[in-house]
């Protein structure tokens, strides 16, 4: 696709909404489909020359993102504001565009961020939701205090050394983090975990939620939570919780093109996991069809 003759180089910023389940994570693989291939690909479709995408963070396979950041450099004459739409058109259906805007030519999706927020979603009624399934770890075999939860996530705020929930095979030489925020609430049959950090380590939030739902079902207290992730036993971290239950929720830069409906809570709770535990509902909608 071409407007004209090519322009000087320009620098356009994404905000990226996909579904992971059947991506092989963000980064580009060999023989694997990836979410930054795919956008790549239809970008060298658009231009006709290949163009490098660089994220905010790399989620792994069958992790989703509500508001992923990305940006590319390119020399097409086409308005920054109307590569959303361009790529939306060409783009499959588990990825959509929310926005593009031009931004300076020094400002970088990941270098130029401030922070992350990733939350994980369980689903703690029994019975099976085929409409969450694929967001959320369907977890029903003991009952979660959120409270025990929070108690046991108030300590990672600060600066720590979290090699505890740092996978192998990262290519990072430290687990040195700064964590911003943490918070697990309960809205109706689901519970939320999120955490907000300047980064993460390499398959953090899953370890961090596997162990934390111990903590939740009084298999281990707060307390033993803390001492293991500031004792460093990694080896006492053996489960990590699903992949489908996290999403990249947000990402945050000091400045920043997009207005905040464009990327700030995008991810909705379903509000089916939200009625109340009566027949009253039932009685008001009986007629309705």
């Amino acid at each position: 696709m071409s407007d004209g003759q090519p322009t000087e180089l320009k620098r356009v910023a994404l905000v990226i909404q996909y579904l992971g389940t059947h991506f092989h994570g963000w980064q580009w693989q060999p023989r694997h489909r990836s979410v930054q291939a795919e956008i790549e690909q239809t970008l060298a479709s658009v231009t006709g020359t290949a163009i490098t995408l660089h994220g905010a963070g790399r989620t792994d396979a069958g992790v989703h993102a509500a508001a992923q950041v990305a940006h590319f450099d390119t020399q097409a004459p086409v308005p920054a504001p109307r590569w959303a739409s361009i790529l939306n058109a060409r783009l499959p259906q588990d990825i959509a565009i929310r926005g593009s805007a031009s931004v300076p030519l020094t400002w970088h999706a990941r270098f130029s961020a401030s922070w992350r927020r990733y939350r994980y979603t369980l689903y703690t009624d029994p019975r099976p939701n085929l409409f969450l399934r694929d967001q959320t770890w369907h977890y029903y075999y003991q009952p979660l205090s959120i409270e025990t939860m929070q108690s046991a996530l108030h300590p990672l705020l600060g600066r720590h050394h979290l090699a505890a929930f740092h996978r192998a095979g990262s290519s990072r030489p430290h687990s040195w983090v700064d964590i911003q925020s943490v918070s697990c609430v309960r809205h109706g049959s689901l519970v939320q975990i999120e955490v907000q950090a300047s980064g993460f380590l390499y398959g953090m939030m899953r370890l961090l939620v596997g162990l934390l739902v111990q903590v939740g079902r009084g298999q281990r207290t707060p307390e033993s939570f803390t001492q293991l992730w500031q004792q460093e036993q990694r080896d006492q971290v053996k489960y990590a919780a699903p992949p489908q239950g996290l999403c990249l929720l947000r990402v945050g830069y000091p400045e920043f093109p997009f207005e905040p409906e464009v990327w700030y809570d995008t991810l909705p709770t379903p509000t089916l996991a939200e009625l109340p535990p009566n027949k009253s509902w039932a009685v008001a909608l009986s007629g309705c069809c």
